[in-house]
């Protein structure tokens, strides 16, 4: 049975860059599968009921609809399709919608989706699913943007663009949509890709403005060969179409790597090719001093820049109150050396390892403006144990070999002392041993 529903609705318009304005539409049935049933309710208010699988699309345009069975309520003016057998699909000229039950709300612009949902945005080509949306139309003098809900912890495959290659899997108990480049998450937020996860009770992602942001517990991790994580009380992303450029935290930052650790109250990290490549760490003169650490070094200062160029940390500079400790190894009695300027430099060099990957030894120690430096220095002839060495000046160097300190060099103002172990003297106060007469 043909039927024709003189329904009512909007039609967005083909073209895709007119998303404010809409046409009134006539819903065209093209086929019933069983019967379909027209009931006058009152004068000029018919309700239309049709089953056994209903064809139909909007006239002049290139919406299909698709369900087991449809019912139109003429005064409350709802269009609801169920799916039993076969699903409800509705093809529209931005979403793909496929979903057990639909409800369109004409006066609204409202369509209301349950179970096995999945909805995919032509635009971009972001694909939900979950157990419901609900999904606002653009419509003159409604809204002038498209809005989508959902609840039930769906998961999104989300695209910047149609183009946009690999996608960020997040997953929320709910999301809202406005338009195909912003969102909001809330309730045990997860984002995930090849490259990074993070997490939080709360995000939002504008990809215009390439800004996103977590909170409540947020963390990221970098995956890879040297994975890395950053926490803190906030944090925003930096995006550049499909790629991450930037990650911050603000408040109670803390950023470890495979040899390093970084704590201060902000903390940026840039990336480049899916990598970390540097690392800059600062606060307010209140807060809690930038604190970097590797395994054998620790670096206090006003703040911090690191460089890790593909995820290898080369450098680290620290500007105001710049304080250094290094140690020979990790152990609890091993000799600490510090070194102390208004700058300081430290840089670190990859050493070959036979029986892992190449392991990260500091190399040297440069600090500059009012520099100090306390060292024990080991030579050949120290046979008591190293010496140490305290040294003043504008420009103070110190070169590592292997674990050791190697050479010091002091420029500008140059004074200090050294103190150099002994071997102990004899005590002359002790009386001499008898030698017996000889016979």
């Amino acid at each position: 049975m043909a039927t024709v529903l003189v329904v009512t609705l909007y039609q967005q318009p083909a073209a895709p860059a007119d998303t404010t304005r809409g046409r009134p539409c006539k819903v065209l049935v093209d086929s019933v599968g069983r019967q379909g049933q027209r009931v006058e309710v009152r004068a000029k208010e018919t309700n239309v009921f049709a089953g056994g699988g209903v064809l139909a699309h909007c006239e002049g345009t290139s919406t299909t609809l698709s369900a087991d069975s449809v019912a139109w309520f003429a005064g409350v003016k709802r269009f609801d399709m169920i799916g039993q057998r076969n699903i409800v699909h509705i093809r529209d000229t931005t979403l793909t919608l496929d979903a057990t039950t639909a409800t369109y709300y004409l006066a609204q612009e409202r369509l209301e989706a349950h179970r096995n949902v999945v909805a995919v945005n032509r635009t971009t080509g972001t694909v939900l699913r979950g157990p419901n949306l609900t999904y606002y139309r653009a419509a003159p003098g409604i809204r002038d943007t498209i809005e989508m809900y959902s609840s039930g912890r769906p998961t999104i495959d989300y695209h910047a663009t149609a183009d946009s290659g690999e996608p960020y899997i997040i997953v929320a108990d709910r999301v809202r949509f406005k338009g195909n480049d912003k969102m909001w998450g809330g309730g045990r937020v997860t984002i995930d890709r090849s490259d990074f996860a993070a997490q939080g009770d709360s995000m939002q992602l504008d990809q215009p403005t390439g800004f996103g942001v977590l909170v409540g517990k947020p963390a990221m991790e970098g995956k890879g060969a040297r994975p890395y994580k950053l926490t803190g009380t906030r944090i925003e992303l930096g995006l550049a179409g499909r790629e991450l450029r930037r990650v911050k935290a603000l408040g109670e930052g803390v950023a470890t790597g495979s040899d390093w650790r970084l704590t201060a109250d902000t903390i940026d990290l840039r990336l480049e090719r899916r990598k970390l490549q540097r690392a800059f760490a600062w606060g307010p003169k209140d807060s809690v001093r930038s604190r970097a650490v590797s395994t054998t070094t620790t670096i206090r200062a006003d703040s911090l820049a690191l460089d890790l160029p593909d995820e290898v940390l080369t450098e680290a500079r620290a500007f105001g109150h710049a304080f250094s400790t290094s140690k020979k190894d990790s152990t609890k009695n091993a000799d600490m050396d510090w070194i102390a300027g208004d700058s300081l430099i430290a840089r670190w060099t990859q050493v070959p390892d036979s029986a892992s990957a190449p392991k990260t030894k500091l190399h040297e120690l440069i600090s500059r403006n009012n520099a100090r430096a306390l060292t024990h220095v080991q030579s050949e002839h120290d046979t008591a144990g190293p010496s140490i060495n305290y040294s003043r000046g504008t420009v103070i160097r110190i070169v590592m070999k292997g674990d050791k300190v190697d050479t010091v060099t002091v420029t500008g103002h140059a004074d200090g002392v050294q103190l150099e172990h002994r071997p102990p003297a004899p005590d002359t106060t002790k009386h001499p041993t008898p030698t017996p007469p000889n016979r």
